[in-house]
Order: structure tokens, then C-alpha cells, then sequence
């Protein structure tokens, strides 16, 4: 998370681009010394924030182009005003991926070293299980993140409640048909990407509305790309309405996805992406969720169970990126459940 005065040297240099450390010092308002200001600013580069121009004392610095879809966003500041009160990008950006996501490195080099310690702790861990003991932990992860995807979406079943559902194919009492539906149907696209992890190498629409078919069986619920308009609650940002253009979008999603070689960023990108592109009539963020750990599987990284986020701020980081094509937010939960998952199973 940034600093005031961090925040305070962004929107200066937003305001006034082109300018050298001294100068920002001279006519800005940091609050801090000059050595301390050359010190943020070369975090702020590190970070993918801020561009520097020319060499030595001839540095000038401007916003980079992917300032606004990094630069941290307080959520209660962001949400304390109302749905018609927030000013957004109401509508489908089509130059995100191809002009922006396609030029920039989503994760500072801090995060990476942080998540590649995560995931050698992570393989250290699993060298020491026998196969039974891994999959015994595979399973219990399985689990939690049925639950929890189904909860975001508003399944009622507790975690008790989803794992006598998996394990012994008990039903709970009082509770809808299509919640252990539901349920049922993460296991059994999980259980496909766990024995089959290289199906979605490379990721392609055919592949990703196959396991969108997994996840939506016998929910009444279409399958393949939607014909019609959708609406997401929450939010006055509009989804693609046009067949063709959504599967262009899934087109450009899967080209930068696969062009990528970091393993937490193609994650990471479907997980955001599918959600956001909204390519069918429902069952998106579940999709989204389950390919994000296919490619985690697939490379042997840990998957993530999402158990600990809470439904709330899952849907407000979301959000957050429909209507800022912000990721600060998704990325702080990917990250703290990454590390949760390397924690709390293996």
C-alpha cells in the first residue's frame, strides 16, 4: 500500500509531467527531504508507476501507462460513494488488453521474489508427502475452494455442510437442489484439471467453455458464448452485448494469456479477464476461478482455495476492475491467498 506522501508525489507528477527530482522537489509539496523524494521515486518505478526519461541529472519522470491499472485504491474511499455517484468506464475497454496489459509487468519485482519464496516453500513441502499425503491435501484444498467459489456466488451450504456433500454424497436439509448442484459440479471440474492439468495448455474458447460446461451442468443455465445482453448488480458497467465482439475479446484474452511466461501472471489475468469480458450468462466468476488454478496445476504451482476472502471483498475488487480496469485489489487478494494456500495446505 502506498504512502500519503507517495500518493501525494503520483498526483503531483500526473499534474505535471516531464519534470526532474529537483524540480518535482522545488514546486511540489512532498512533505519530506529531497533524498527521501529520490527514494520514492525510484520505488515508484520499481513498481511499474511511474516512467523515468533520459540519464543522470537530465531524469525526468512522467505516469506510466499502466498507472491506472496498478496505483493502490482505497476500497471504503472508492465505495462510500454511490453506484450513479462514481464516475467509471461504463463500458467494455477494448484497447486494455492489446494496449495496456500487453506492456506491462503486473507484479513489482518485491511481489515476485515474494511469491517465488512461497512457491519453493511450497515444493519443499510436498517433496516430503507421499502421494496419498499430497493427495489428501489436494483434496481438502478441493474442497474449500468449492465452497468458497460457491459461496461468492451465493450458495448457502457451510464448509461442514460441502464436505460431508463431497465426500459422502449427503445432501443438507432445507437447502436448494441447486446448491449441491453446484458444489458438485466445482469438484468435477476439478477433479478433470487435476487428472488431465495439461488441457488448458495452451488456453483456448473451446477449452474454456469446456470447463464453463462442467461448472454450469444441469443448473438450467446456457452453455457457450451468450447471445444476449447481461446485467451485473452492483455496478452501471455494461459486458459486451455483441456475440462477435465477446468472441474477439476471448480471442485477444487467450493470445495475451498464453504469450505470457510468468506462471502467477497468466493466473492471474484469467481470473480477472474472464470475469470481466463476461462471455456467458452466468456462471463467469466461477470459470474464472477454476481456470486461474488450472494454470497454477498445470505448471505445478500451489493452487488457491480463496477460503479466507471474503465475499464481499472479492466482489468490490472486482468491480473495482469493471469499472477503473484497476487490478490493485485482485492482486493484493491473489497474493494474500497464494501465501495462505502454501500456508494452511502443504
Amino acid at each position: 500500500m502506498l504512502k500519503t506522501n507517495d500518493t501525494v508525489v503520483l498526483d503531483f507528477i500526473s499534474l505535471n509531467p516531464g519534470l526532474s527530482s529537483k524540480e518535482i522537489f522545488a514546486k511540489s509539496d512532498p512533505g519530506v527531504s529531497y533524498a527521501t523524494l529520490k527514494r520514492i521515486l525510484v520505488k515508484l518505478k520499481s513498481s511499474n508507476l511511474l516512467i523515468s526519461v533520459g540519464r543522470g541529472r537530465a531524469t525526468t519522470y512522467k505516469i506510466s501507462g499502466s498507472y491506472a491499472l496498478l496505483k493502490p485504491v482505497n476500497l471504503d474511499i472508492y465505495f462510500a460513494e454511490e453506484i450513479d455517484e462514481r464516475i467509471i468506464n461504463d463500458s467494455f475497454n477494448f484497447s486494455l488488453m492489446i494496449s495496456v496489459l500487453s506492456k506491462v509487468d503486473l507484479f513489482t519485482q518485491a511481489e515476485l521474489q515474494g511469491l517465488d519464496s512461497k512457491q519453493q516453500e511450497y515444493l519443499d513441502n510436498i517433496s516430503q508427502l507421499s502421494r496419498s499425503e499430497y493427495l489428501k491435501e489436494l483434496e481438502r484444498l478441493a474442497i474449500d475452494l468449492s465452497w468458497k467459489s460457491s459461496q461468492i456466488e451465493g450458495n448457502t451450504y457451510s464448509l461442514l455442510e460441502t464436505e460431508r456433500l463431497l465426500k459422502e454424497k449427503e445432501t443438507a436439509d432445507g437447502k436448494a437442489k441447486d446448491d449441491a448442484i453446484m458444489l458438485l459440479n466445482h469438484k468435477q471440474a476439478l477433479d478433470f484439471i487435476i487428472n488431465d492439468p495439461s488441457y488448458i495448455n495452451p488456453i483456448t474458447i473451446a477449452r474454456i467453455e469446456d470447463i464453463h460446461s462442467l461448472l454450469i451442468q444441469d443448473l438450467g443455465i446456457d452453455r457457450n458464448i451468450r447471445k444476449r445482453r447481461v446485467g451485473i448488480s452492483g455496478t452501471n458497467y455494461k459486458p459486451l452485448d455483441n456475440e462477435y465482439q465477446i468472441k474477439e475479446a476471448l480471442k485477444d484474452m487467450c493470445q495475451l494469456v498464453n504469450s505470457r511466461s510468468n506462471v502467477f501472471e497468466k493466473a492471474l489475468l484469467l481470473l480477472v479477464l474472464i470475469s470481466y469480458i463476461q462471455a456467458f450468462n452466468d456462471g463467469n466468476k466461477r470459470t474464472a476461478r477454476i481456470l486461474s488454478n488450472a494454470i497454477l496445476i498445470n505448471n505445478g504451482y500451489c493452487p488457491i482455495s480463496f477460503r479466507t476472502v471474503s465475499s464481499i471483498d472479492y466482489k468490490k475488487a472486482m468491480l473495482l476492475f469493471y469499472e477503473q480496469n484497476n487490478i490493485s485489489a485482485f492482486k493484493r487478494i491473489f497474493i494474500e491467498q497464494f501465501e495462505f494456500a502454501v500456508k494452511t495446505y502443504f
